[in-house]
Order: C-alpha cells, then structure tokens, then sequence
C-alpha cells in the first residue's frame, strides 16, 4: 500500500515538473542564471527531504500532508520567481536583435580603437596647462640626440660588399671569346716556329715570315747569287749582294702595300743579312734540294701569314677594342702562347677574387694587372696579356644590403645614449609654452605625464562603426538571404579577427580566411559589404601600412565574389591558391607603381610579396580546416555540405533506400519534380535537393503503414488496425520521428525543417473521411479535425513550399499513370493525361493555396500555375513514349539439326 502511495506521489510530481518544464523550453525560457540554477536546487532539495521522510515508518498523515503543503508552498514561491525570469527573458529575446548590435559597435571599437585607451594628457606640440618643475635631479636621455648620432654612425659604416657571380661569369666569357679569336687567326698562320729552331732561329723565322715580298725576292736573290758564286770558283763570298740594289732601306714595309718603286739595298738591314747568311749556312750543312724544300715552306708559311693577318685587320675593325696587334700575338711562338693564355686566365681569377669595386681609379687596374702577369706571362707576351685583361675586366662587387644594414646597426649600437642632466627645481615647461620632443621625454622620465581614456575620439569611432553596421544591416534586408542571430555573431567575430591580429602586431592578417568564409556562408554581396566597410575604417584607424591592407582587402574580395560558386572542398583550396598569389601580386604592383620596388630595396619588395602570398595561402587553409566546424556549431548550409548531405551513402538515405524502398523511389520522384521547379523559380536548387532526400525519413518508424511499401501486399489499415484515428497517428508519426531520426543524425536545422513543413498542416483526408463515415454510423463517434491535421509549421520559405507541391503532386501523377497504363495500348500516355494532368495538378495546387498552407513560404498565387506546368514536363519526359517494337510469331516447327 505504502509503495502505491510513493509511486502515485512520485508521479504526480514528475509530471508537475515534467509540464514546467516543456513550458519553459516551448517559450524558451529556460533559465540558465545563477539565481534560477540555486533555485531548482533547492527545489530539488526539497522534495528529495520528503522522499525520505515518505519513506521512513512514520504513519503520521498529519506530518505527511504538512510536508507536502511546504513543498507545494516552495514550488509555489519558485513558479513565481520563474514567471518573473520570464518577463525578463521575453525582454531580452525581443531585443535581442539591439543586444547584437551593442555587442558589434562595442566590440570592433574596442579592438580596432585600442590605442586612444591610454592616451597622455600631455600631446606634443600643445601648450602646456601649467609651469611645470622638475622634482629631483636626474641624468635624462635625449633621445633625438641619440637617435641623430647613431644615424651618423650608422651612415658612416663600411658598406659590406660581395661579389657579384653573374659578373664574373660574364667576365669569364668575354675573356675566353678574345681567347678564341686569337687561337683561331694563329691557327690561320700555322704552327710557329714553322722549322727546327736549332737550324733556323725563331728569330729569324719571324722575319722571314713576316718580311715584306720585296726583302724575301732580296733575300732569295742573295742566296741564289751566293751560290753561283761558289760555283765560279771566285771565293768572294762576303758580299751577297745583287747588283741591282741600289741603297739601303732600314724600315720595313706593309706587306699588303705594292712596291713600285727604284730597287732597294737591304744589305744594311741586321735581319736581312742574318737571315742570308743562315740561309747560306744551311744549304753549305745540307744541300741545294733541302735548301729549296725550305725556300718552299718559307713560302707556303708566309702565304698562311698573310691570311691571318687580314683576318686579323678584319677583326679589329669588327671588335670596339683592338686588343690584338701583329707583332704580339703572331710573333708568339706557340709554347709562348700557351703560357700566356694560363697566365691570362690565372691573373683574371686573382683579380675577380679579389674583387674590383664600382668606382676604382683606371690606373690602379692596371697596376693590379701588370703585378700580376709578371711572373706568369712570358715578358714578350705581356703587354698583348695586358690588354686582353683590361679589356675585359669591369667592377664585380656590389653592395651587400643585409650585412650593410647589420653592420649599421652594430655600429649604431656601440654609441652610448646622449644623457642630459636636469636639476632639481629646473623648469622643464613653462605654462602657455608649446611641448617639445624633449620637455615629453622628461616628463615621462619623472612620470608627470598624466594618462587618460580620450573618450571624444572612442565616440567618433564608435559612430563611424555604428554607421558601417548600418549600411550592412541594410544591405542585409536586401538580399535574399536571412541572417538569424547566430549568423550576426558568427560575422562579427569573423570580422573581429582582422583587426585583432593587427593591434597584436601581425600584418599577415586573416583577411583571406574572412573572404573565404563569408562568400561561402552567406554570399558573395555581404562578404563584399563586410570587406568593403572594414577596409577604410581600418585605412583611418589603425597606424600600418596601406599597401598590406590593400593587398589583403584584394585576396578578401576575390574569396568573397567566388567561394559560393564552388561546389567542392578541392576547388576551395584551388580558390586558396589564387588568393595568396593575388595578395602578393597586388602588393608587388602597387610598390611598383609607388616606385619603391626598384634599387637596392628591390629583394625587400620581393620577399615581403612572398610573405604576403603564404599568409594568404597559409589562412585560407586554416579557414578550409574550421568551415566544417563552423558549419556544424553555428548550424549553416554551404552548397558544399548540402552537396555532402545529398550523397546516397550517408546513413540516413541508405537506411531509407533499404528498408522503405517504395518510400525512397517516391522521394527521388519528389526531389526530381522539386528540383526543376526550384531551379526555374531562381530558389536555392542544392537546399531543395538535400532537403527533400529527407523530407520522408520518419516513414522508417512503421515502413508498411504507408502504401508504396506494401508492394501489392494486404493495407494494414484495412486488415489490422481498422481504426482511422489510430491510422492518422501513425501517419502524422512519421513526420515526428523524422525529426528525432534528423537531430540524432545532427542535420542542420534548414535541412529538418523541410520535414514538418512538406506536410504543414493539411488534413490526413483519406481517414478523416473514414472517420466521418464511422460518424454517421456510430452518433456516440465526433471528429475532431485538429486528430486528423499534421502539426505543422506550414512552410517558412520558397523551397519547403515547392516541396509540399511536389509531394502533394507526385501520388497525384503515379495515380494517373496508373489509371493511364489500364487505358491500354490504343492512346498513348501523352494523349490521355496531359491535359489531365495539368488540370489535377492546378486543382491539387489551388486547394493548398485555399488551404492556408502557402500563405507564410513566399510563393505568390502567379506561381502556381508555373508549378504545375514544371510538373507535368518533368513528369512527361519521366514517362515518355517508346517505340512500338515489331511482335514475333513463334513457329510450330521446329528447325531439324
């Protein structure tokens, strides 16, 4: 008996709370104060006491009923104290919309106007409000002294140079194309020397190839008359001399020149006669034919000289700088050469090495050069050797900025601070007198400088701000997408992120992220309108470089305008690309233009683009890492997620499509139909498709209390449960469980709502009239209609609206291709149902707009008719007509094999 008594209490309890409870959560006022928490504890607390006291073996009803009627007083005192947190919540829901806005003006002016916080009283350049004295004696800074002497140190510092590679490459290959072009026209020439040294010397040698033609017929005169002479026997053979030279003519002639003139006497020449008398030497050693073999080759090397001196006469009209002469680079014999070519390229490294500076006197070059060929070039070859270098040679140093700049500030650094020493009782400002750099420096030192709050400039900021919120809440009310209060929070603290991060120092700043997520969530125009109203309040306020916020304002704009038109995580990060090379291709452009990318800062330029490009990048991957986290906290639909949600193997469609496959062909019907009509009325196509993949979810609870799937089966309506009020329930129950089945699943709110909304509150008219027949039979029967009408909401939106249409419609059309099929064969679908069709379709649409069932979605009554046009198309190309194919006959007899 006792524990019948507990369990009827403790029922009557439960249920007492159970009903504040929804009624608090129905209005949504469930409170989450301290005071309320307290207060349920102490309810709590309460009947807790009397649970124990009912359970102990006290029999006194007296105790018992005084026990309750405390609890009933205390519950009574709580109610009253929860109807006026009540009011209170009802307020602040109501103006909840002004609550958000405060919290934006206070917030963005209190992040971005964070330097007018503490603020000195005393300004630079203002008069000062008083004589002011200094309090005790002190050794001061004078920081712009300071800052003046080691600017001057700093300028004055060595410059750091290095060496330029790509000078010296191109040094090295101007060297080596004169190198070259002189092994080639020595290679015209031949070999020298061009016979035995020994037996013939190089100096001679060199004469007779290069003698003009007139000295070597002299000479070959000379020795052909010096043999003759032998020959007669005479002995006279110390004049070689041939009588028809006349004088002797010292000065060599230009080969290349014809000689007209009266005969000359060489004899006087040193190289003609040397040259005679070993010519003469070698014939009396030898013999005539060796003799005349080397009167041949003389020859055939003197015709090869005189090519490669027209090619070298061509040469040097060709080259700026004639740096090759005959007598230098031809008179070389070839071992002399080859010496002089390592020579040359061994000094040429020496110098680079040690580098040649912008600026260096001409002379001391070639100082330089000539110490260094002397003991690596043959003596006869250097001044050949010199000229090829200086030709050549040209500054290879260049400034080295960074180590320049390091050694400046090292230097800078060495210098001690100019300390001034103020006395005790010195005036540091008189009254009326206007503030210097250096009177605010003292009165900091001695802490005279009073900090205050400039409240007037917070104010003004505060106004600037509250007018941007304006502009966007009226930009807001003009697009078709409507911000609930979760979304205002989540564009506010997006928002917040740029200024944060600049007042903390970082001018990387997320303005890819906030481009990237506003132009995915809520569109391309307030992402653009956030962008746009930030940039010049930041521009005025904050004290950082306008070409950074330029550069990130420019990659923000172009996430804004493009995200929302992408339909895959994979072109989102593609999108990520293009706004860090935009960030730092707006950067480079605009110091370009600016002038400041040219000259030594140029690689400074260059490398904060770079930076400005990975933070681009590096944010708008840190944006793709939170969208699907921001989506799932603040309850937002991207094309992409609803492109996610609407992929056949998410759990939910897999389980409809195996346990109600009647239920899932019908929704695939449904969402076709939807779709077309959505796509032509301009709604939100990807919402519509995603929405109405889950729209009969609920249908899994009881998958045979509805007819598409029973295959044909027995109703169970009409063989088992045969009651229209308890068919209606389980009917309505669908739409119910499909909202459970929806928040356990964590679908986005947009997404349930399509499934109390697709039925709204319309009538269950096939057991409604079951009822009012059983009515008419049974008068004891009354039918409520409120038993046999869904829950609702009826529509909120253009998409859940079109998707009552099309569900409404399609048992219409499944109905009419049916009765078409039982038409048979003599008419075609098209000819029997299409005017049908529209008229049943306009019939079904105008009984939901009578019906009250469209007056909250946006639809307009011109529409309807549209609808049902889009219906019937799709429906006709759904069940379009086939050929006719050709019947066979079967034969009666049979093929013998």
């Amino acid at each position: 008996m006792k524990m019948q008594e507990f369990l009827q209490f403790l029922t009557q309890q439960l249920t007492h709370w159970r009903r504040q409870y929804k009624g608090l959560r129905r209005k949504g006022k469930l409170m989450r104060s301290p005071k309320s928490k307290s207060d349920r504890k102490q309810l709590l607390r309460t009947f807790q006491k009397n649970v124990i006291l009912f359970l102990s073996k006290s029999n006194d009803k007296s105790a018992r009923r005084k026990q309750e009627r405390a609890l009933q007083s205390k519950a009574k005192s709580v109610t009253t104290k929860s109807s006026i947190y009540s009011v209170c919540l009802d307020w602040v829901h109501e103006h909840r919309s002004l609550g958000i806005l405060a919290i934006a003006v206070l917030s963005l002016t209190g992040v971005i106007g964070q330097k007018l916080y503490n603020q000195t009283q005393l300004q630079l350049g203002h008069p000062a409000p008083q004589t002011i004295t200094a309090p005790y004696t002190a050794k001061i800074e004078d920081q712009k002294k300071t800052e003046a002497e080691r600017k001057a140190v700093s300028r004055s510092s060595l410059q750091v140079l290095m060496l330029d590679a790509r000078m010296n490459e191109q040094i090295n290959e101007n060297l080596q194309q004169l190198l070259d072009d002189g092994n080639e026209i020595r290679a015209v020439a031949g070999a020298f020397p061009f016979f035995d040294s020994v037996v013939l010397p190089i100096s001679t040698q060199r004469y007779l190839r290069s003698c003009n033609d007139s000295e070597w017929q002299a000479v070959q005169v000379a020795v052909e008359n010096s043999k003759n002479q032998q020959k007669k026997g005479t002995g006279q053979t110390t004049s070689s001399r041939p009588s028809s030279i006349a004088a002797p003519n010292q000065e060599r002639q230009p080969r290349t020149t014809p000689q007209k003139t009266e005969p000359v006497d060489f004899s006087q020449s040193t190289d003609f006669t040397q040259a005679v008398a070993e010519l003469e030497s070698y014939r009396l050693t030898t013999s005539e034919k060796n003799l005349s073999l080397l009167i041949a080759q003389i020859s055939q090397t003197r015709k090869r000289y005189t090519e490669a001196t027209t090619k070298l006469l061509q040469l040097e009209t060709v080259t700026p700088e004639a740096v090759y002469e005959e007598s230098f680079l031809l008179d070389l014999s070839d071992v002399e050469w080859e010496k002089t070519q390592m020579g040359i390229h061994q000094s040429a490294e020496r110098i680079l090495t040690q580098g040649i500076p912008q600026g260096l006197p001409k002379n001391i070059l070639q100082d330089a050069v000539s110490l260094q060929l002397q003991s690596l070039v043959p003596e006869s070859a250097q001044p050949l050797a010199k000229n090829l270098l200086l030709a050549v040679l040209k500054p290879n140093l260049q400034k080295d900025e960074e180590e320049t700049r390091v050694n400046a500030q090292k230097a800078a650094a060495g210098v001690p601070p100019v300390m001034e020493e103020v006395r005790h009782g010195e005036v540091i400002v008189k009254r009326g007198v206007q503030i210097t750099a250096w009177n605010l420096e003292v009165l900091k030192h001695y802490r005279l400088v009073r900090r205050e709050v400039k409240w007037r400039g917070l104010l003004k900021l505060g106004g600037l701000i509250a007018i941007a919120i304006g502009i966007f809440v009226w930009v807001e009310r003009h697009v078709d997408y409507e911000l609930r209060q979760r979304d205002r929070l989540l564009v506010l603290l997006l928002t917040l992120s740029v200024p944060g991060l600049v007042t903390m120092g970082l001018p990387y700043t997320t303005w890819s992220a906030l481009g990237l997520l506003l132009g995915s969530f809520y569109g391309p125009t307030l992402g653009l309108t956030v962008v746009g109203l930030l940039l010049p309040i930041l521009a005025v306020i904050l004290d950082m470089s306008k070409v950074a916020l330029l550069a990130g304002a420019g990659g923000a704009i172009l996430g804004s305008y493009i995200a929302q038109r992408l339909r895959s995580r994979e072109e989102l990060a593609l999108l990520g690309l293009a706004i860090a090379l935009t960030q730092g291709g707006i950067y480079l452009i605009v110091k370009i233009l600016i002038g400041q990318a040219f000259g030594s800062t140029w690689y400074i330029v260059l490398r904060e683009a770079g930076f400005f490009a990975l933070s681009g990048l590096g944010w708008s991957v840190v944006a793709l890492g939170l969208s699907p986290y921001l989506e799932k906290v603040f309850d937002l639909v991207t094309p992409i997620r609803l492109a996610e949600l609407a992929n056949p193997n998410r759990p939910l469609l897999k389980r409809l499509a195996t346990e109600t496959p009647g239920t899932f062909q019908h929704t695939l019907f449904v969402a076709t139909l939807a779709e077309a009509a959505a796509k032509e009325l301009g709604c939100n196509v990807e919402l519509v498709r995603a929405g109405t993949l889950y729209h009969d979810i609920g249908k899994m609870h009881d998958p045979l209390g509805f007819i598409e799937n029973q295959m044909g089966g027995p109703n169970k309506h009409d063989t088992e449960i045969k009651d229209p009020w308890k068919s209606a329930e389980i009917i309505k129950k669908h739409v119910t469980e499909g909202l459970v089945m929806a928040r356990k699943h964590l679908l986005p709110t947009a997404i349930q709502a399509f499934i109390p909304e697709h039925q709204g509150t319309m009538l269950i008219a096939y057991f409604h009239h079951q009822a009012q027949q059983m009515a008419q039979e049974d008068p004891s029967l009354t039918v409520d209609d409120a038993d046999f009408r869904y829950d609702g909401p009826i529509p909120q939106s253009r998409e859940t609206g079109i998707v009552m249409l099309a569900d409404s419609c399609e048992a219409a059309l499944r109905s009419l291709q049916a009765s078409a099929k039982s038409v048979g064969e003599k008419r075609s679908l098209k000819d029997v149902s299409t005017e049908q069709a529209l008229t049943m379709l306009n019939n079904i649409l105008r009984a939901k707009w009578q019906d009250n069932q469209l007056v909250d979605s946006g639809l307009k009554r011109e529409e309807m008719s549209q609808i049902a046009q889009i219906f019937v198309d799709v429906w006709q190309q759904f069940h379009h007509k086939r050929i006719a194919y050709p019947k066979l006959k079967a034969s009666n007899t049979v093929r013998n094999s």
